[in-house]
């Protein structure tokens, strides 16, 4: 018994021996861990409370790079956008009809928010009622019109081959002209007649600042009652 006994003790140094200096290394079993550290002279432990220092340039731009960028948001249905033109111009007007279109805005009570802005355009159509034989043949052409309700034109008195025609209104455009003599022919006018007529006439554009809604649309309301006017944003 004392022998078998010395026998394991005898078998169990040799297996020390033989795995201790004879054995090869697993290889799953890094010999040299800390030989491939990185940097391991900067490695250190942090105090509690300490911030950790900060991180190089080139590591801190890789950290701050997102992986995917969210779009932007769409903006909120009804926020304002830009405000429309404060300024707005109705015209152009002759300076005979300059007068009534601002007596047309009285019920507006602009005050000093309406002015005007003189200009000359080149009109190249008219609509007017031919030559008459002498003034007072034109002057009871002109007392007609009256009596018809319309208040628009003038007696030409200048020499030249349209003396003594009654002007009914001249326009930019054939269109534009056009419209005029519809409507004069509408109210019992049969005399008056279209042609081309290239002058440059000075005009005359209400300007009215200080716009809001309420007053464009009541100045939209009032434009339409004047063929041929426009309203715009101020030059």
């Amino acid at each position: 018994m004392r022998a078998l006994f010395l026998f394991f003790v005898l078998a169990n140094i040799l297996f020390l021996a033989w795995s201790r200096y004879f054995s090869p290394g697993d290889a799953s079993i890094d010999p040299a861990p800390l030989a491939r550290q990185l940097d391991p002279d900067k490695l250190r432990v942090l105090r509690p409370g300490e911030a950790p220092a900060a991180l190089p340039k080139a590591a801190a731009q890789a950290a701050a790079t997102p992986q995917s960028v969210a779009p932007l948001a769409t903006p909120a249905p009804g926020i304002a956008l830009a405000p429309s033109a404060s300024c707005v111009e109705w015209g152009s007007f002759t300076l005979v009809d300059a007068p009534k279109a601002e007596q047309a805005l009285q019920p507006l009570s602009l005050g000093p928010r309406l002015s005007q802005r003189r200009t000359e355009e080149l009109a190249g159509w008219w609509v007017f009622i031919p030559p008459q034989p002498n003034r007072q043949t034109a002057v009871k052409k002109a007392a007609e019109l009256k009596s018809l309700g319309i208040d628009e034109f003038f007696v030409v008195s200048e020499e030249g081959p349209f003396r003594w025609s009654v002007s009914l209104g001249v326009f930019r455009n054939e269109d534009a002209a056009q419209t005029r003599l519809k409507a004069l022919r509408s109210k019992g006018v049969r005399s008056a007649q279209l042609g081309p007529r290239e002058t440059m006439v000075p005009k005359v554009w209400l300007q009215v600042k200080g716009i809001d809604p309420a007053t464009e649309a009541r100045l939209k309301e009032i434009a339409r009652q004047i063929e041929g006017s426009e309203l715009k944003p101020c030059s």
